[in-house]
């Protein structure tokens, strides 16, 4: 299923790259451009980041950086 047309992404790939560590709107768009085009689907997206748990996201919850720095390296190229 379709979570943003703009784009094409499948919930599958914004189930994937939370399962990566990606744990809000903001970094799934920056995995995948999802929510950065018309934003319908920015409500969808959260509704599938705020089910069962997320890798990492309890180290979000107390303040833990959640990206490696490989992964911030990759972002700056």
């Amino acid at each position: 299923m379709f979570v943003c047309s703009c784009f094409g992404v499948t919930e599958a790939q914004v189930q994937q790259h939370a399962a990566s560590g990606a744990c809000t709107p903001r970094q799934i768009a920056s995995a995948c451009k999802a929510g950065t085009d018309c934003g319908s689907c920015v409500r969808r997206i959260q509704a599938i980041l705020g089910r069962g748990t997320l890798p990492r996201r309890d180290l979000a919850d107390r303040g833990a950086p959640v990206v490696s720095d490989a992964e911030l390296l990759e972002e700056a190229a």
